[in-house]
């Protein structure tokens, strides 16, 4: 098959992922486990091949003028090549998943009852610039017993079809169907709404780009679909703060990069920790060409600082994702002040709060309402990698089914099973 009849070659993959997910279901651990550690081997051993395939994108993609937070996202590097062959070999070391039975209880009856974990089947998964999603997307598919269809961006092709090829070796090598991940290997958007209509070969669509994406994603698909339009996380600086920590932490937060959905968007600062804050963190911002967006009490407070990039925060401003080198910052009265703001303009994505006090600590933690909220910590921590679950198929905003970093239990299901002895029912 060759994507000249891209309906007829959209419905082969569809059919060949649904095949390919029955005998993932059933692969045994080390199988799977082998084609993961031979990825990590065969990232290493092509990465000049792979960075000379990203190389052609990332110049077509100057050529294009793509956005500069996408190229960034584009990059395909030694370091990020390390990264995902290193997630590989976590994710194989990592306890299996699939047939594990939780909560087995034995009721009056004599029969157990329990829940087990189970592979959802097909994902497909559209996404934009990243290729190590290829790597990412493909380990967490395989060590789950799923089968995956891949949409990268057209931005990528190049560096993504090296990827793939690289899997379904490791894939046959391991003796395990090389359709269990396949790409979709045309650029041709008409491939896209095919997929998102392929609900009988594909049980949940997950999209991973930009806002537009994942609202087309969103409104079109005919299959569940796990997703997170924004990434406008904020930091909350409390009254009573540990004031170098928070300098640091805030500064990791919007500064250690810029266009990843978890980085800083917004900064929240008590009041009566603002003169002691503001004008210091300013100075870091001013340094780093970071523009401010202030209401009115933080302007005036920033306005002494030398270099600072000030401007007046819109209403628009606290709802924003900038993906750039922007800030909004808002001074409040208290805690609660601060909760409500995060739950009323927030994406549900992540946030944090910087604070001496444990009790306000506890308060965040059980009132802000989105997938990750931390404690006196970036919210760049906020990635399957660093909270260990060896990479991640995309950050879910959604409240059902899976939340925050999605990696292996989030691509598996619960079905109830019952273990008995001959009981009946009376």
């Amino acid at each position: 098959m060759t994507p000249t009849d891209i309906p007829a070659y959209m419905a082969h993959l569809g059919a060949a992922a649904r095949d390919a997910s029955r005998a993932m279901a059933r692969a045994p651990l080390a199988a799977r486990n082998a084609a993961l550690q031979g990825m990590a081997r065969l990232l290493r051993g092509e990465a000049e091949a792979l960075q000379q395939a990203n190389r052609h994108d990332l110049d077509a993609a100057a050529r294009a003028g793509l956005a500069a937070p996408l190229a960034d996202r584009l990059k395909l590097d030694g370091k990020a090549i390390a990264t995902v062959a290193e997630g590989c070999e976590q994710i194989a070391a990592m306890p299996d998943p699939v047939g594990e039975i939780l909560e087995l209880k034995r009721q009056p009856s004599g029969i157990q009852v329990g829940r087990m974990r189970v592979p959802l089947g097909v994902f497909g998964m559209i996404y934009e610039s990243r290729p190590n999603v290829t790597i990412e997307a493909a380990s967490l598919a395989i060590k789950s017993g799923n089968a995956a269809i891949l949409r990268g961006g057209s931005e990528a092709l190049r560096s993504n079809l090296a990827l793939a090829a690289l899997v379904q070796r490791a894939l046959r090598e391991a003796a395990l169907p090389e359709e269990a991940v396949q790409l979709v290997a045309t650029t041709d958007r008409t491939a896209v709404g095919c997929l998102l209509g392929m609900h009988e070969h594909v049980d949940v669509m997950i999209p991973r780009g930009g806002k537009s994406l994942i609202g087309r994603v969103a409104a079109e698909a005919k299959m569940p679909v796990i997703k997170h339009l924004d990434g406008n996380c904020h930091v909350y600086v409390d009254a009573e703060v540990d004031l170098e920590m928070a300098l640091a932490v805030t500064d990791n937060a919007k500064t250690q990069k810029f266009s990843p959905c978890n980085a800083a968007e917004s900064l929240l600062v008590h009041e009566s920790q603002a003169p002691a804050f503001l004008p210091r963190i300013g100075a870091v911002f001013a340094a780093k060409g970071v523009q401010m967006r202030c209401d009115a009490a933080a302007r005036q407070m920033l306005s002494a600082v030398r270099g600072a990039d000030l401007a007046d925060a819109t209403e628009a401003d606290w709802a924003e994702e900038y993906l750039a080198p922007v800030i909004s910052v808002k001074l409040v009265a208290s805690l609660d002040e601060a909760i409500a703001h995060i739950n009323r303009y927030g994406s549900h994505h992540t946030d944090a709060i910087l604070t001496r006090d444990h009790a306000n600590a506890m308060r965040f933690l059980r009132e802000v309402d989105s997938a990750s909220v931390m404690v006196n910590a970036s919210t760049r921590f906020a990635d399957g990698f660093e909270y260990g679950l060896g990479a991640e198929i995309g950050i879910s905003t959604d409240k059902l089914h899976a939340r925050g970093p999605v990696g292996l239990e989030g691509l598996t299901s619960l079905k109830w099973v019952v273990l008995g002895n001959g009981e009946r029912r009376g």
